[in-house]
């Protein structure tokens, strides 16, 4: 964690029971927010022809996605660095918000190739992601483990899974569900991660960042 940042001299671990309960609650209404707002975004969007323009400039190139995903990966780095900020609360919403409209217009090709396979997957993703990260987070805050060494996992898995996708745009190669269901697990690893990194490496003003942080993973 930048020590530049929040001031607040103990993370959540140590501070008292009735700080820790208050800065859970600010996080979870922040994200049950950002989950929200991303919702009613991609009911927005769905209303224009954005979802059949992005198919269509998707197919146009094979290299499509990967420009979309670095621009993305621009774009959470610099919200990332905004929630953290501790000179204004307005930066650190803005943080959020640039975010999850980032997330949101990545998605909509995503969830407009699910509709057109099978509509009643979107749902059912959603019930699993939702049950998923349910479970994850009790883990995290019962065993009050920390499980700060996954980072170093991540980076590495997430290095590896960037460079599986670019050598399939490359050479053309279907992915298959075996990579699917490694990047399953790479997300649950990503819940667990991030829940117990706000728990024990971040401050309890830290609340749109922790959200920003859950809201990731819950993407992901």
């Amino acid at each position: 964690m930048n020590t530049e940042t929040y001031k607040n001299p103990y993370v959540v671990a140590d501070a008292a029971p009735s700080e820790r309960a208050s800065f859970i609650r600010r996080t979870y209404a922040h994200l049950g927010g950002a989950i929200a707002a991303f919702i009613a975004i991609e009911y927005l969007l769905f209303q224009t022809a954005l979802p059949t323009k992005s198919l269509q400039w998707l197919s146009a190139g094979r290299f499509s996605w990967l420009i979309v995903l670095g621009g993305f990966m621009a774009v959470s780095w610099m919200a990332d660095k905004w929630a953290r900020s501790s000179t204004s609360p307005a930066i650190q919403y803005t943080g959020l918000g640039v975010y999850v409209l980032a997330e949101a217009l990545i998605f909509v090709p995503l969830l407009a190739i699910a509709s057109r396979m099978a509509g009643d997957i979107i749902p059912m993703a959603g019930l699993i992601t939702l049950l998923l990260f349910a479970g994850l987070t009790f883990t995290a805050f019962t065993t009050r483990k920390d499980f700060s060494f996954l980072g170093g996992i991540l980076k590495i898995g997430g290095f590896v899974a960037l460079g599986v996708m670019v050598a399939g745009a490359v050479f053309g190669f279907n992915l298959g569900l075996f990579f699917s269901g490694l990047m399953v697990a790479f997300a649950a690893a990503a819940i667990l991660y991030s829940t117990s990194n706000i728990i024990h490496h971040y401050g309890t003003t830290q609340h749109v960042a922790a959200a920003l942080s859950l809201f990731a993973s819950v993407a992901l």
